[in-house]
Parts: structure tokens; sequence; C-alpha cells
């Protein structure tokens, strides 16, 4: 399972939510749009970076970014 912290309106995002998805991982997608809380919680997981994906496995793995497999 991951955790993937982004927006609707960005491709990659998209992409790493279907690329994980594809490979069979479960998916719990966060928009930060929608909740300013969940923009905090992303920002702790980045160490204040804003870039999206922010994807959280659930060892506590942290990437951000997303450019493919």
């Amino acid at each position: 399972m991951v955790t993937i912290f982004g927006k609707d309106t960005c491709p990659y995002t998209r992409a790493a939510i279907d690329d994980h998805e594809r490979r069979g991982v479960a998916v719990s997608y966060v928009n930060i749009k929608k909740n300013p809380a969940d923009l905090e919680r992303m920002l702790r997981h980045s160490a204040g970076q804003r870039r999206v994906p922010v994807i959280v496995s659930d060892d506590g793995q942290v990437t951000i970014g997303f450019g493919g497999t």
C-alpha cells in the first residue's frame, strides 16, 4: 500500500497512480487541494517541498515526484 499526495490536474500524479495500480500495489490517493490539513500532512512527509506527487510507502519511504518506471 502506498499513499499518493497530489492534485487532480497533475499528469504526474495520475501517472503514479496508474503505475502503482498496474503493478498491483494498493493506492490511497489524497488530493491536497481539497483539504488544507492534507497539504500540511504532505509537507511533513516532503520536508516542505511542494512538488507533487509525494508517494509514501507503508514502511515510511518517501518519493517526491514521478518520472515513470
